[in-house]
């Protein structure tokens, strides 16, 4: 347990938990502490996977802007450490969304199993609720085509916008649509945009509320 009490504790530091002064800007785009350098426009077919996962019930459990923050600041670390290349992500007060890839796709289950623990063990701290079911369960597929890699990256960069919270991606700063905006070239963008999204399956039936 030593590792865990030690990665939330870090992460209230994050946070503004530990210390109110660290807070972020509505639309801040600085409040991740390593956001990817830049799109890695990397297609491994045998280990590049889009993730969903809801809450229990559907419940708005990450419903504020720090329990968002504090869920893309650990789905970013664990990532990283688990040796997974972030390509899109969307994060919202009931559900996420996140396409990644690795050379070594096996500990997937593991990193999510991780992810789900201690973000679990952080907001039930805060609600003083022990023991309180948070998340439901993941879904995972394995892109195997160069068209379902790139529909899928449209399907997350723009989920705000299919949810009806923005108009405009790039404004709802829990996703990854403004860093692929800023970093990915013009060419690998029209690319992404150009493929359609709206035919794929995705587990995505979550009503979202919340105010940017």
């Amino acid at each position: 347990m030593g590792g865990i009490a030690a990665s939330i504790c870090a992460l209230r530091v994050l946070c503004g938990t530990l210390a109110p002064g660290l807070a972020w800007g509505v639309h801040s785009r600085k409040f991740m502490t390593d956001w990817p350098h830049s799109p890695s426009h990397r297609f491994t077919e045998r280990g590049t996977y889009m993730v969903t996962a809801g809450t229990y019930g559907k419940q708005p459990t990450f419903g504020s802007r720090p329990r968002l923050s504090l869920l893309c600041e650990m789905l970013m670390k664990l990532c990283s450490d688990h040796g997974w290349a972030l390509q899109a992500w969307a994060v919202f007060p009931n559900h996420y969304h996140f396409v990644a890839s690795s050379s070594s796709p096996g500990n997937l289950s593991t990193t999510i199993r991780r992810l789900h623990s201690l973000t679990a063990l952080e907001v039930n701290q805060r609600d003083r609720e022990a023991g309180r079911k948070v998340w439901f369960q993941y879904w995972d597929t394995l892109l195997t085509t160069q068209n379902s890699y790139l529909a899928r990256l449209h399907y997350v960069h723009e989920n705000a916008v299919h949810h009806g919270i923005v108009r405009r991606a790039a404004n709802y700063p829990w996703c990854s649509a403004g860093w692929f905006e800023r970093k990915a070239t013009a060419a690998f963008r029209k690319n992404v945009f150009s493929v359609p999204c709206d035919k794929i399956s995705v587990p995505d039936s979550f009503e979202v509320s919340i105010k940017v």
